[in-house]
């Protein structure tokens, strides 16, 4: 396999790494990143992939200089949308795995479906927002689309030898996050540093965030919503500390299918990577009966933490609000990380600006960037950033 990492420097674009490295039959062929050339470089020493895209134009001039000064002549070094594009459908390519951060994975997610690649998606946005766009195009297409995400790669793994068996129900499982039996009295006092520690996962600050306000958990109903073409009343969120259920199918006789495991995001990559196929890997881990005796699931409370009840919300009425409610975050969450605003304001600026928005049922791509755009705005504007 030639494989494509977008977000080769990311938690996910790491591990992702080391599978490749357990697994022997995967050429990394290009690789992307935002700026950090650091990683990117010895990235480029360890794999030698025939091109780089590194976002910052700036930084993408310096990495270039750099691998030219040591004479790598090999691998293209380019920048901007225009070069993650190019990397996604890069002739020699055959899978690209998306794991960039945000909505900028949209383009160049569309843009490898429509030149016949196979995708790994653990980017979530692209699916949140043009899911309705996405999906069908894909089908179409007939190339292989595996989720990453933990929690879908677990219900994808479940539906496997199902086929002529529907879906009753979706159980999609949360760990419930650090503050999970706060009150919002609580919530108010939270910190960026409380907020940065999960109790299951090692992800990235913007993910983690998400995990512990639950909005991250909105994002993936309306992920699983489309993935799966389940309705959101028929998506079930069940809290399950420790993260052992990874998420669980219901069918219409009442039977449940559950995957488990150990908390390792090297598995459903793994699992994409090798089109279904289990390898294992260095490092790999194992459940125990200590692990299996401790199961237990709760209700999430939706009242407190209202991100998931707006994500619900968002996927029952479809369109442009849900790249709204994922704009809308993604501008808090940011705001919240650089100290300019307090935890609590991130939800209720999610509220404020799903009330304001007009929804446009089916936006074409050009409605959903100016959906985002005008989201942002509405966040900086109220809280003056």
């Amino acid at each position: 396999m030639n494989l494509c990492v977008l977000g080769s420097t990311g938690s996910i674009g790491l591990q992702t790494l080391d599978v490749v490295r357990s697994s022997g039959n995967i050429r990394i062929t290009a690789i992307a990143a935002g700026s950090n050339i650091e990683i990117a470089e010895k990235q480029i020493h360890e794999f030698h992939p025939s091109i780089c895209c590194i976002f910052d134009e700036e930084k993408a001039e310096c990495l270039e200089k750099r691998l030219r000064a040591e004479g790598n002549e090999t691998t293209a070094v380019v920048c901007g949308m225009d070069g993650l594009i190019g990397c996604a459908v890069h002739p020699d390519v055959d899978t690209v795995l998306v794991s960039v951060v945000g909505m900028i994975g949209i383009r160049p997610t569309i843009a490898a479906i429509r030149a016949g690649k196979n995708i790994a998606q653990a980017n979530k946005e692209p699916l949140v927002c043009a899911g309705h766009i996405i999906m069908p195009m894909a089908k179409e297409a007939g190339i292989s689309f595996i989720p990453v995400d933990s929690e879908h790669s677990a219900i994808f793994q479940c539906l496997q030898g199902e086929k002529d068996n529907p879906i009753d129900k979706i159980w999609l499982t949360a760990s419930g996050g650090p503050f999970r039996g706060y009150t919002g009295e609580q919530l108010k006092r939270v910190t960026l540093q409380d907020a940065l520690r999960h109790p299951s996962w090692n992800m990235g600050a913007k993910i983690t965030i998400d995990s512990s306000t639950l909005v991250n958990k909105g994002l993936e109903v309306i992920e699983a919503h489309y993935l799966f073409g389940v309705p959101a009343d028929d998506i079930i969120v069940a809290v399950q500390p420790g993260s052992v259920v990874h998420s669980m199918v219901q069918f219409r006789d009442g039977a449940i299918k559950a995957q488990l495991g150990v908390p390792d995001m090297r598995v459903p990559i793994a699992y994409a990577l090798h089109q279904k196929h289990r390898i294992t890997f260095d490092g790999k881990k194992t459940l125990g009966f200590r692990e299996l005796s401790e199961i237990r699931f709760m209700e999430p409370d939706m009242e407190t933490f209202r991100g998931l009840r707006l994500g619900i919300d968002a996927c029952r009425e479809e369109g442009s609000i849900t790249t709204v409610y994922n704009a809308a975050n993604e501008e808090a969450v940011a705001a919240f990380i650089a100290g300019k605003i307090g935890y609590t304001d991130i939800t209720e600026g999610i509220e404020a600006c799903m009330h304001a928005h007009h929804n446009i049922s089916a936006p074409d791509l050009d409605q959903i960037f100016e959906a985002e755009r005008e989201a942002r705005e509405f966040i900086r504007n109220r809280y003056a950033l």
